[in-house]
């Protein structure tokens, strides 16, 4: 018996822990499952504790399984960056050389002035801000003026603000594509974001109408092997926007964690066989930038909960990877991501259980692992682990 289907779920920012080279990040002692643990004074974590997250390292209220149902390990990120781009692109067995640029002072003139040139009219601020206190500092101004805030981050973004009955929702979504044909070369920013918002002075908010523009992959992904031989690709979440629309056979967008895990257990209902690729984005876009461990630890234990009902819908063809994309530590004074390794948990009925996968030296493995799983033979970086989880258990053209 063959594995059919595989079940990639991010879960974003979620780290386990500083990488060596964290120092050239000011991300030292950055450690977000460990830390926001230890802020609540402990996390309620069951199932992931039955899958083997406290055999990963040591956390506060999760304890070291003896008989873990999954296997376990943590991966490190060769890719140059902290970002979701980069991290995604890396699970999917791509490895950026080089960072994607930063605009720690906004902006350069010649790319404003080109985007205003295009859009006809004039922006505001052009400078990083949090996106939530922005709309509060100049929601009101944008309302009467009808100028696009245009704001940055440490993250190699151009986000773009605007409320939707002053610019409508699909005119913000063309600006995006204006700015994403602007940024290329030296400024290729990992992504335009829109970033809509509602709601009157004092009381603005942000919609769930946000939508990424990235970059494509520069070279095919597990995404587009799978494509290519056959398979059926779900993205559910925003991995679509993260490979520029590309290697899917279905995208499915959601409104929040809890709805992702409503949208992947029907989609588990189904027949289809391939791959489904699953970003759960709330740990990163609401708790994590915004420093708020409390929710960040809920938003641990609301997933946890929803873990048994996930897995009832497994079937024997099944196999499923945990995994995060970087970190973000809600606990320390940055409120950007954090350079750190991320959990690895590999659970299927046809695999053994409570192997150590070890210290993983790059994201893809997990691409080189489905690869072999799939027979792709497409992807050439990374260090496949199903030898050591498989042998003698189901087969696999190897």
């Amino acid at each position: 018996m063959k594995i059919k289907r595989a079940v990639l779920l991010v879960l974003d920012s979620c780290g386990v822990g500083e990488l060596p080279d964290a120092y050239l990040y000011e991300d030292e002692g950055s450690n977000t499952i460990v830390n926001t643990a230890k802020a609540v004074g402990g996390l309620n974590l069951p199932n992931l504790e039955k899958l083997g997250l406290g055999n990963i390292t040591v956390i506060f209220g999760v304890s070291r399984a003896k008989n873990p149902i999954a296997n376990f390990g943590k991966m490190a990120e060769k890719s140059l960056g902290k970002d979701s781009t980069t991290g995604h692109w890396e699970i999917s067995g791509v490895i950026s050389e080089k960072p994607f640029p930063v605009y720690p002072d906004g902006f350069p003139e010649e790319i404003i002035k080109e985007f205003e040139k295009r859009i006809k009219r004039k922006i505001l601020w052009n400078k990083p801000a949090s996106g939530t206190e922005i709309i509060k500092k100049l929601g009101e101004k944008h309302k009467k003026t009808k100028r696009p805030i245009v704001y940055t981050s440490a993250d190699s973004v151009f986000q773009i603000a605007c409320h939707k009955n002053v610019v409508p929702v699909s005119e913000l979504y063309q600006m995006c594509k204006v700015a994403r044909e602007i940024l290329t070369g030296k400024h290729s920013v990992a992504r335009v974001i829109a970033r809509p918002f509602i709601g009157d002075k004092g009381n603005f908010v942000r919609t769930e109408k946000r939508k990424d523009f990235s970059l494509a992959p520069p070279e095919p992904t597990l995404l587009d092997l799978m494509k290519k031989k056959g398979f059926e690709v779900v993205g559910i979440g925003k991995i679509d926007d993260l490979f520029g629309g590309r290697g899917l056979t279905e995208v499915i967008h959601t409104k929040n964690n809890m709805d992702g895990m409503d949208k992947l257990i029907k989609i588990m209902e189904g027949d289809m066989s391939g791959l489904i690729f699953i970003n759960l984005i709330d740990f990163d876009m609401l708790w994590g930038h915004r420093n708020n461990f409390k929710d960040f630890a809920s938003g641990l234990e609301r997933f946890d909960s929803r873990l048994p009902e996930f897995l009832n819908k497994m079937r024997k063809e099944d196999i499923l990877i945990i995994t995060a994309d970087h970190g973000c530590d809600p606990t320390t004074p940055s409120t950007d991501h954090s350079r750190e390794y991320v959990p690895l948990l590999v659970y299927g009925e046809l695999l053994k259980s409570g192997m150590n996968l070890g210290t993983r030296e790059t994201f893809c493995d997990v691409a080189k692992t489905l690869d072999e799983i799939f027979n792709l033979k497409g992807i050439k970086n990374g260090k496949s682990f199903l030898k050591e989880m498989s042998e003698g258990f189901f087969e696999y053209e190897g």
